[in-house]
């Protein structure tokens, strides 16, 4: 498919896949961490975090698979290889395995920081596309975002 047969310009939804491609990419890396955090994590907060954690990485399970369907329907090929990932994203793999509860949530805050960055970067880029169903899409991604950075920057007492 083209982007043409969604009523959008080819030359104007190139911008708006590259950023995709590139949240993609930090979402895998972010999906992957927060799987770590939940497999790994141990000491007081275990239940709070065991099941928050699975609530996130399941969003963002879904959120991977979202991307990858907005990027066919513009009529490119989405991103599919971990060394695509890996090169791509800005999120960098972290060692779960011993790592301080506390630490994770962090760490989980950090990448949640990145990708509301690129978020916000790719709401621009659809602006100038007209492409209004990636910016709804991506505001929806953001907007969780947002909320679960506020809620574990104080389960952190850092709010």
């Amino acid at each position: 498919m083209k982007a043409e047969a969604i009523s959008l310009e080819e030359k104007e939804i190139r911008p708006v896949v590259d950023h995709l491609n590139d949240l993609l990419a930090n979402y895998h890396i972010h999906y992957q961490k927060i799987r770590g955090c939940h497999w790994n994590v141990k000491g007081r907060q275990f239940f709070t975090l065991h099941v928050k954690f699975e609530e996130l990485y399941t969003v963002a399970l879904t959120t991977i698979d979202e991307l990858a369907e907005r990027i066919l329907t513009l009529g490119k090929p989405p991103f599919s290889t971990f060394h695509d990932y890996i090169e791509t994203s800005r999120i960098k793999e972290v060692q779960t395995i011993g790592m301080n509860d506390n630490d994770m949530v962090k760490a989980l805050v950090d990448d949640m920081a990145i990708l509301i960055e690129l978020e916000r970067e790719i709401l621009d880029v659809t602006d100038d596309a007209n492409d209004d169903g990636t910016n709804d899409m991506v505001n929806r991604f953001m907007q969780y975002l947002e909320k679960n950075t506020w809620m574990l920057r104080s389960f952190l007492n850092q709010d």
